[in-house]
């Protein structure tokens, strides 16, 4: 089964959009968003994509993942079947060393979040971190975007239900 082992962090400041090498626009809603499970479609640049991913280990860092590439249209027609709430947000394409960091910033409901994933072939690969990564929330499901569509980051309170603050 094919892997996804990533890190998460939140964003210090803008200097990611001068160093980015690209950047696209997402938009992407859930079929499914159960905890431990996800079906999402997404549209960007034209493409539309399904992605299934299942629960996390028990650090946040490693899941499941499958994504199969649609049709524009049939995106489109999914979108349709998908839960309330959308997620819109500008990836950029950050190198540093040897990985790209995907870098979002959010718009909507969860404007002023700005997060930042690492892909790695291993849990234990090192890696350089750039200037604007700031705190590390890898696996706090609060950050997931299948959270954030469900309570987008506007309506944060401290408060947090007690099983979003951790491992998901």
């Amino acid at each position: 089964m094919p892997q996804e082992i990533e890190r998460k962090f939140l964003v210090r400041d803008d200097s990611y959009k001068s160093m980015a090498y690209g950047k696209k626009r997402i938009k992407q809603g859930y079929i499914c968003s159960e905890r431990g499970r996800t079906v999402r479609v997404r549209i960007q640049d034209g493409e539309g994509y399904l992605t299934i991913k299942g629960p996390s280990d028990t650090a946040g860092m490693s899941r499941y993942e499958w994504e199969h590439l649609l049709p524009l249209q049939e995106a489109e027609e999914l979108m349709k079947l998908c839960e309330p709430g959308m997620i819109d947000k500008t990836r950029y394409l950050v190198q540093a060393g040897n990985h790209v960091f995907e870098v979002d910033e959010f718009y909507g409901e969860n404007a002023g979040l700005v997060v930042a994933e690492v892909e790695l072939a291993s849990e234990n690969e090192a890696f350089v971190r750039p200037p604007f990564i700031g705190e590390e929330v890898t696996g706090q499901v609060k950050y997931y975007n299948s959270f954030l569509m469900k309570l987008p980051y506007r309506k944060w309170t401290e408060n947090l239900p007690e099983n979003c603050q951790g491992k998901g």
